[in-house]
C-alpha cells in the first residue's frame, strides 16, 4: 500500500472515531435507561475507553504519517506500533467478541436500544474489528518480547477490574449487569477467562502481523 493510501486509511479511521465521540458526547444530559447509572460517567465502560483508546491510536498514526525522514525508525512511530500492538489490537477485538457473545445470550445484559442509536452500536462494537484488520494490512508493527506485552496487558487489567470493584462498592451496582448473575467464585473465573481471551488475542495479532509481512519487519 502507498504512503498516501495509508495516510488516507489513518486519517478516515480518526475522523470517524472522532465522529462517533462527538455523537455520544452529544446525548450528555439525556436520562439514562435503566442499567445506565451517572457514578463514573462514561469512564467505567470497557467499550467506551476502547473508543478512546482507538480514536487516540489513529490520532497518533495521523500525526507520524506527517512526519518527514524515515519515519518507521522515530520514537513516535515506534511508540505507536506498541501502542498498536499491546492494547490497540488485543482490546478492540476483545469488546468486540465480548459484546457480541453476551448479546447473543441476553441483549438486555449489554445493550439499552432505547439510548443507543443503532449506527453508535455497531460503530463501538462492530466496525472496529475490520478497521483493526485493516490497519495491520496498511504497514507493519513492532511487536515486543511477549512477557513484556502480557505483562503490561495483567497490569492494565487489574487496573480496570480493581476500578469496576470500586465502582460496585460504591454503588451496589455492576457496570455489566451480566456480572450480577455470577457467584464470587464464578466472577474470579470470568476475570480469569477475559484475561485469557485477551492474551490470545495478542498473539491473533502478533501472528497476523507476521503473516501479513514477515519477521523482517518485526
Amino acid at each position: 500500500m502507498t504512503v498516501n493510501m495509508r495516510r488516507m486509511y489513518h486519517i478516515t479511521a480518526f475522523g470517524w472515531y472522532t465522529v462517533v465521540l462527538v455523537s455520544l458526547a452529544a446525548k450528555h444530559g439525556e436520562e439514562l435507561p435503566a442499567g445506565i447509572f451517572p457514578y463514573g460517567g462514561p469512564w467505567k465502560y470497557l467499550t467506551f475507553l476502547n473508543l478512546l483508546l482507538q480514536t487516540s491510536f489513529f490520532g497518533l498514526a495521523v500525526v507520524n504519517d506527517l512526519q518527514r525522514g524515515k519515519e518507521s525508525k522515530s520514537i513516535l512511530n515506534i511508540r505507536k506500533d506498541l501502542l498498536f500492538s499491546v492494547f490497540v489490537f488485543p482490546v478492540g477485538m476483545f469488546v468486540v467478541l465480548l459484546f457480541w457473545m453476551i448479546f447473543v445470550y441476553d441483549r438486555e445484559l449489554v445493550y439499552p436500544a432505547t439510548f443507543f442509536p443503532l449506527w453508535i452500536n455497531h460503530a463501538m462494537h462492530s466496525f472496529v474489528l475490520p478497521v483493526l484488520l485493516g490497519e495491520i494490512l496498511v504497514q507493519p508493527h513492532i511487536y515486543p518480547k511477549t512477557k513484556h506485552a502480557l505483562t503490561a496487558l495483567g497490569v492494565v487489567g487489574l487496573a480496570y477490574l480493581s476500578w469496576i470493584i470500586w465502582v460496585y462498592l460504591s454503588v451496589g451496582i455492576w457496570v455489566c449487569p451480566i456480572l450480577g448473575l455470577f457467584s464470587t467464585a464464578g466472577l474470579v473465573g470470568f476475570f480469569f477467562f477475559n484475561m485469557s481471551v485477551v492474551t490470545l488475542l495478542y498473539l491473533l495479532g502478533d501472528k497476523l502481523n507476521s503473516y501479513a509481512w514477515g519477521k523482517r519487519h518485526q
